[in-house]
């Protein structure tokens, strides 16, 4: 087993990374960019290291200098966590030729499953449902025009590297169409370096589901089940839960089995994520495969049991799975809600600044993998997540009432978040009812008469609470959002009152 490993990150995941590192008695690295300097990951690594200026291009994506670290340190393996470096084949190819250990899959399997239409061609030959739509990427407008025609539409051009929705455009009329695919184009140039893009079938209202996978250089490959991402905006994920609450169970069966085969189409080593879109009438087809450990992967260990982040690094040092399929089990349900710092009121836009106050909820149930702290600050430098906020039930009702619970005891106080945002999602009809499609969440904002509320406290709370202990002010009341028990006067009083409002989107 390794002795010391660098991560090659920031934020919540180099902090969730480095827990379970430490739990398994290896020393860490971190890097960090001058704007990070004193962020969490730095002050809980055994070791930190300055990679460059605040810029993710000069700092964290800077491949030579993050090897050197890891060089110098000793550290004998780098884990990439999710972002910057994690899927770049050419990152895990220099530490092969440095002899440091890349927590990852191979080089040729990143370059198959990141190139889209490279890995439709895979998929295909493996015998992997696919989405209608051409197999290399399409130059020339016209043509891609004539293909759409054909497909019928809607359509969709996508980029064919890269992901998070860029280079994505949704096209209804063939009017659009042009502009949209040359649009499509320019921004995965400018995304990703590689302007190639291609088209699809656009799949009506379906749902995205996803399939964990593990594989060891063994031969053994096994999958922990499914998490259904439906609800996005901006084709961003925002809740994330397990199980799928329309699945069947011969449809989860069959969609495990066919990841797998997925997963040995690119002789695959760690832990991945297979990606598809459920139709209404249950029917899945091949999405894109990610060669990296997902953000919403703690739901699944919720359900499981299973650290993935210890397996990642088990694989990665030689080790076999010591499970088979059979034996692994689900138990309740889980959900995921994505905590940002950012405005709701302002079209979602980003709300960097200083953590005044921060309050994290616990209690039975509850996990918080968070990537600040109070006093600390969120920069403008890069992303605007906080957290993942994650709550286990015996079943999915427990879960989503847990998660209640949850978003009313976490209090941000210096900068707007999405909590109170979370919160109305949660009590929307559709999703207790678990009827809910990837159109969800932009049709309901489209629909909704007054605005969507900031969960920020107000400059009079944070100055209250910043002059008293954090401890001694929640003891005169509950949290924000309709605690109870709170004093008649002073701070609780006030904590109690905002609570109420912030519960009323006012």
């Amino acid at each position: 087993m390794f002795k010391k490993v660098l991560i090659a990150n920031r934020g919540e995941i180099a902090v969730r990374v480095m827990r379970s590192l430490r739990e398994m008695g290896i020393a860490t690295v971190a890097v960090y960019s001058e704007a990070d300097r004193k962020a969490l990951h730095v002050r809980m690594a055994d070791e930190a290291y300055c990679v460059g200026p605040a810029p993710s291009a000069e700092s964290y994506l800077r491949a030579e200098v993050i090897l050197d670290v890891a060089r110098k340190s000793g550290a004998e393996a780098i884990h990439p966590g999710y972002g910057f470096l994690s899927e770049n084949a050419d990152f895990a190819r220099a530490c092969e030729a440095a002899g440091i250990t890349f927590i990852g899959p191979k080089p040729y399997a990143i370059e198959a499953m990141g190139e889209k239409t490279r890995a439709r061609q895979l998929m295909e030959k493996a015998g992997v449902p696919l989405v209608p739509g051409t197999k290399d990427a399409v130059e020339d407008a016209a043509e891609a025009l004539a293909i759409a025609e054909k497909m019928g539409f809607p359509v969709l051009v996508k980029a064919s590297a890269g992901g998070g929705g860029k280079g994505m455009r949704r096209v209804d009329d063939p009017a659009e169409f042009v502009q949209s695919f040359e649009g499509a184009r320019r921004e995965a140039l400018s995304a990703f370096g590689n302007g190639d893009v291609y088209v699809e079938k656009y799949v009506l209202n379906p749902r995205h589901v996803e399939i964990q996978v593990l594989a060891d250089g063994h031969g053994n490959v096994v999958h922990l089940f499914e998490r259904d991402c439906s609800v996005q905006r901006r084709h961003q994920k925002i809740i994330e839960e397990t199980p799928c609450p329309v699945l069947k169970e011969e449809t989860r069966q069959r969609m495990g089995q066919v990841a797998c085969d997925a997963a040995r189409a690119v002789d695959y080593i760690g832990a991945g994520t297979v990606e598809f879109l459920l139709d209404a009438n249950g029917d899945f087809y091949f999405l894109e495969m990610n060669t990296r450990l997902q953000v919403e992967h703690p739901i699944t260990e919720m359900i499981t049991g299973l650290d993935l982040v210890r397996w990642q690094v088990h694989i990665a040092a030689g080790h076999p799975l010591d499970f088979e399929q059979s034996q692994v089990t689900r138990r309740g349900a889980a959900v995921e809600c994505r905590i940002y710092a950012e405005d709701p009121e302002n079209n979602f836009m980003p709300s960097p600044g200083p953590l005044h106050v921060l309050k994290t909820p616990s209690g039975p149930g509850v996990r918080e993998d968070g990537g600040v702290y109070e006093g600390g600050e969120v920069t403008v430098h890069y992303d605007p997540m906080i957290a993942k906020l994650i709550t286990w039930g015996e079943d999915r009702q427990h879960a989503i009432e847990r998660m209640r619970r949850a978003l009313s005891e976490y209090v941000v106080g210096g900068i707007a978040t999405n909590i109170a945002f979370h919160r109305e999602v949660l009590d929307h009809p559709d999703f207790v009812r678990g009827e809910y499609t990837t159109d969800f969440v932009p049709r309901w904002l489209k629909e909704r008469e007054k605005p969507v509320p900031r969960y920020q406290l107000d400059a009079e709370l944070v100055a209250v609470l910043s002059a008293h202990r954090r401890d001694e002010a929640l003891s005169q009341g509950a949290g924000v959002q309709g605690g109870a028990g709170a004093a008649k006067s002073g701070p609780g009083s006030r904590w109690k009152e905002l609570g109420r409002m912030r519960a009323l989107g006012r």
